[in-house]
């Protein structure tokens, strides 16, 4: 089985390449060229892929790639992916989000009709929810660029589906973290905060509104999930979520105490961090896919936030 990975260097396609690398298959990982390549997250596997150039901008670069690999199965996962840079790039986000699937169902149905494909879309469509937990038939709401450009790309999948009667699934997952998760990522930034204040290396932490609420599970549980959704015998759409929602202030509590600080004396709010419209509250109803698919999370939220901090804190006193 050959499979092909957008997004390969990002969070969730370095763990779906182990997994699917420990299936057997044949990985081909499409990269962008660019001047500064970051391979920090497949490092240590890289040697067992195949990474192929192609953009997402550029239709051409994708036939092109998908003619040659004639790929079994295909993993949309690059897009333009923090919520926040959303707001500052809305058109760039457009471009790669929402018109880049486009792009890639274009290029399958012309190169390669008969693969399975698979889109990440993402519970931040649901923005400010209309119903509480969020389901397959929950209408969206985006709050961001990158929610609409989500949305976007849910549908036209849908579409093409429906069309063209291609093998198209989307995965609605939730917020999943890991060590391998950005900086930049609430979730990480808080862990490596953690790390660094233990460390002595920084005094404080200062993030936006505390009480935003997410269904925050881990990256390697629901990465499993994109490929069940592949070898079901029918293309559908499943929400992958762990069923469970905590607040920015809880992730900060569960963190400091891994490290034996109080949250409450290194914690800031910083008004310039807030979103202009913020999501409050996600959390997915995963009943169909843990019934259809046989699929369930593993890691609690307590050990995923114990992994990361454990992570941070190992890698942040290599910079001592």
């Amino acid at each position: 089985m050959k499979a092909l990975i957008t997004g390969i260097t990002g969070q969730d396609g370095s763990y779906l390449a182990e997994l699917l690398l420990s299936k057997g298959y044949e990985v081909f990982g499409m990269v962008r060229r660019s001047s500064s390549e970051n391979f920090e997250r497949i490092n240590s596997f890289k040697n067992d892929l195949s990474l192929v150039q192609a953009d997402l901008l550029d239709e051409l670069s994708l036939i092109k790639i998908m003619e040659e690999i004639q790929p079994d199965e295909i993993y949309n996962l690059a897009a333009m992916s923090f919520v926040p840079t959303s707001w500052t790039q809305p058109i760039l986000t457009g471009e790669f989000t929402a018109i880049g699937v486009v792009r890639m169902l274009e290029a399958m149905r012309r190169a390669c009709p008969g693969a399975k494909f698979y889109q990440a879309s993402s519970s931040e469509m649901f923005g400010k929810v209309r119903e509480v937990p969020q389901t397959e038939n929950t209408p969206f709401y985006p709050r961001s660029p990158y929610g609409v450009s989500k949305a976007f790309g849910h549908y036209i999948t849908v579409n093409y589906r429906e069309s063209y009667n291609l093998f198209a699934a989307s995965g609605i997952l939730f917020n999943h973290e890991s060590p391998r998760r950005g900086k930049e990522f609430v979730t990480r930034k808080v862990t490596d905060g953690v790390a660094r204040i233990k460390l002595g290396l920084s005094k404080e932490l200062r993030l936006g509104n505390l009480d935003a609420e997410r269904d925050w599970g881990f990256a390697g549980d629901y990465v499993e999930a994109m490929w069940l959704m592949l070898q079901h015998h029918t293309p559908d759409d499943f929400v992958v979520a762990t069923g469970k929602m905590h607040s920015v202030r809880d992730l900060c509590r569960c963190a400091f105490e891994c490290a034996g600080l109080d949250w409450e004396q290194y914690v800031r709010t910083d008004p310039a961090l807030v979103r202009p419209a913020e999501v409050e509250e996600l959390l997915g109803d995963s009943s169909k896919a843990r019934s259809v698919l046989n699929w369930q999370p593993r890691v609690s939220f307590e050990e995923l936030v114990q992994k990361m901090v454990e992570a941070d804190l190992e890698r942040v006193s290599k910079e001592l």
